[in-house]
């Protein structure tokens, strides 16, 4: 007789446990037990428990390879879900083998894990084996599909209106939303989450905290009629009304300074968006700037062309979003335009807007705005400027290049690697959670009577019109963080907090992905030689970049640095690219005229005609307005159930030198944070959205 001592644990979160029967079958190298009740006297896998058995078998199964774990039914009690941790089983020998779940029982199957020693197809030689991640990779392959979302965008998952066998009952103890919020005019398309598989859902926890917070505020808005007036805005002051109880350091200066050019400049450097700008070394012909125009503002003893040479001028360019249409709201015809920006970083160190034209097409009906123009002439300018920001910001950098792309990775993922593949333990933790808050974005802002139609002047098409253009241009290289900088001509300028604080992100992940790497891949025969990998990278290529060649992006990866490469690029955008873009969402929109989502009245194509009243006219009216810094405030909130970066409480690697890595990763990590936390204390305006503390792993708000 041989004596197995197992420990199974059961999830933490709300609801996890199980009064369902659960037997085991281990199976090892020489053999394979019989199947065997897993049963105490009292309560078995309650939540948060870690419960021990024995398990004895006729002879020794020599090395433990896989379990399965069966869930059925237990006596007259009804159905209930199970979220399996982990199961650990010591053999005779004093071997402790690690089989991860980290999943979802919902039904009455059977679970088949393998031990969690990270391995590639070419790593394993047993048939067994071999047929186990076979037969993962083709039932999540049939499981998960692609579909198309908007022709030109990432496509995304789409989860069968029914449950394969192994997944065939919703967890009826996990609350659903109805897809109603009080007070709230848009009605979320609960479909959009209803069919995703239990695995893929927020946990109870997130779903309560994410929904909670929601619709009492909306409900406070409706009851004060704010979501009812149509109305314009009568005076700047009463936009401070709309969240009363939500100011912080930033959205106090933000609502103070927002006027200044200095501030207007600095948040390009270390705003939501810090990635548009660019040094500029000549005046393209569609903004003929001339010296005359700004030389007073640069500073006495130089000259516009001088200022060029230094390096000192740069250029923000909203091209991509011309001739768009835009919609009616609340009865009011929108407008729109693609603004130029010049920009002067000046010797005091601050970054100052000096000339702006509200077209791409210069001509008598475009002027070229300075900043010696009537004050709300000139104030009205870089209003329509942080208009067109709105759209580079919401469209592009999040929901494009962080929300849709991150999506994508997560569902290649899914279908390509199995659990036991390095690049999925490595990966896993970085796309908790975004396929459902995808879904509730999708619901949210791309839907029918959504935000985009409620309160934005482009409207749904014209919203999905900039991210369809945006992917046409997304290359590789521009993914590949470094390289952007440079790109953009911006690796060496000043006060760019965002720069740096994601260089060194960029830099601890990157050497964390190369250790994890290097363990595994050996050599470069050993990454080209991998099919299951090479799938995944062939169906980001096809599903991601709808297989744009332009793109750069690779199809195939022969060597061990090109594939740490491309790993941080996926981890990086599923973390951190995203945090820098959501976490101050709110700090820097919910004082509306510095984020306007729409404008009721056209570009101006005259000067000295702005005044007070014209200004304000312009601006959102109330009802768009808290429409969309609600949907905002909440996608800036990241709810409770957060996991940081660095932070692996599930346990995928087992291996000393994996571990090891993670450690230091987390050290790495926990130095940044430091350093971020000391030069903020020297700051008026803190930067502190790449702080590690503050980076989610993966894309979960």
């Amino acid at each position: 007789m041989a004596t197995y001592k197992v420990r199974v644990a059961t999830g933490t979160d709300l609801f996890s446990g199980t009064t369902d029967s659960i037997s085991l079958t281990i199976v090892g190298t020489q053999g394979e037990s019989q199947k065997q009740l897993l049963n105490h006297f009292g309560r078995d896998f309650a939540t948060g428990a870690v419960d021990e058995y024995t398990v004895q078998c006729q002879q020794d199964l020599g090395e433990l390879i896989i379990i399965r774990l069966h869930k059925e039914r237990y006596s007259f009690f009804p159905k209930s879900p199970w979220y399996c941790s982990y199961v650990q089983i010591c053999a005779p020998s004093g071997r402790t083998y690690h089989f991860p779940a980290y999943q979802w029982m919902d039904g009455y199957e059977t679970l088949a894990l393998r031990e969690a020693t990270g391995k590639t197809a070419a790593d394993d030689t047993l048939p067994i084996l071999l047929q186990h991640r076979q037969e993962e990779i083709r039932a999540k392959q049939d499981f998960y599909h692609w579909r198309v979302f908007v022709p030109g965008l990432p496509n995304y998952v789409n989860i069968p209106s029914y449950h394969p066998p192994v997944r065939r009952h919703r967890n009826p103890n996990r609350p659903e939303w109805n897809g109603y919020i009080p007070g709230f005019p848009i009605l979320i398309n609960i479909k959009a989450t209803r069919f995703l598989n239990s695995n893929l859902r927020f946990s109870f926890l997130k779903t309560a905290s994410f929904f909670l917070r929601l619709a009492p505020m909306s409900l406070a808005l409706k009851v004060r009629g704010l979501l009812d007036c149509k109305q314009p805005w009568k005076r700047l002051k009463d936009i401070k009304k709309i969240f009363p109880a939500t100011k912080t350091i930033i959205s106090e200066y933000v609502a103070e300074h927002w006027a200044e050019d200095s501030f207007f400049g600095y948040q390009y450097l270390n705003g939501i968006n810090p990635g548009l700008f660019r040094r500029c070394t000549r005046i393209p012909d569609k903004f003929p700037v001339t010296d005359d125009m700004v030389s007073p503002f640069l500073g006495e003893g130089t000259c516009l062309q001088a200022e060029l040479e230094k390096g000192n001028i740069y250029l923000a360019d909203y091209r991509i979003l011309e001739g768009i249409p835009t919609i009616e709201l609340n009865g009011r015809k929108q407008h729109h335009c693609a603004p130029l920006c010049l920009l002067h970083f000046s010797p005091e160190g601050n970054m100052m807007p000096i000339a702006i034209q509200l077209s791409q097409t210069p001509g008598p009906n475009c002027p070229i705005f300075l900043p010696s123009d009537s004050e709300w002439d000139w104030l009205l300018a870089k209003t329509w400027v942080r208009y067109a920001e709105f759209y580079c910001h919401e469209a592009i950098a999040h929901l494009l290049a962080s929300h849709l792309i991150a999506e994508a990775f997560c569902l290649a993922m899914l279908r390509q690697l199995p659990m036991c593949h390095p690049l999925y333990k490595l990966l896993i933790p970085h796309t908790r959670y975004t396929v459902q808050i995808n879904s509730i974005g999708r619901a949210l802002l791309l839907n029918e009577g959504g935000l985009s139609a409620r309160s934005m002047s482009l409207g749904l098409e014209g919203f999905a019109e900039v991210m369809v253009r945006a992917l046409s241009e997304i290359t590789y290289e521009s993914l590949y963080l470094p390289n952007d900088f440079v790109e953009r001509g911006v690796q060496d300028l000043p006060g760019y907090y965002y720069r740096d604080d994601s260089l060194a992100v960029w830099d601890a992940l990157e050497r964390y992905v190369t250790e994890i790497i290097t363990y595994y891949y050996p050599s470069d025969t050993a990454v080209e030689g991998d099919p299951e990998l090479q799938s995944w990278v062939q169906e980001i290529f096809k599903e991601c970049l709808l297989g744009r060649e332009s793109s750069g992006f690779p199809t195939c990866l022969r060597t061990v640095p090109e594939l740490i490469r491309y790993v941080t690029i996926v981890i990086y955008t599923c973390s951190a690219r995203h945090a820098a873009v959501n976490t101050g969402q709110l700090e820097y929109t919910s004082w509306m005229p510095n984020f306007p989502s729409s404008m009721r009245n056209p570009p101006m194509q005259a000067k000295g005609l702005t005044t007070p009243e014209t200004f304000m006219d312009t601006l959102p009216d109330v009802r768009t307005t808290c429409i969309v810094l609600l949907v905002l405030w909440t996608l800036s909130r990241e709810p409770d159930d957060r996991r940081p970066l660095g932070h692996f409480p599930d346990i995928h690697f087992v291996e000393e030198a994996p571990r090891r890595s993670m450690e230091a990763f987390r050290q790495r990590l926990a130095q940044i944070s430091h350093d971020i936390r000391q030069r903020n204390k020297c700051l008026p305006v803190p930067y502190y959205y790449l702080d590690p503390v503050l980076i989610e792993n993966s894309v979960s708000i």
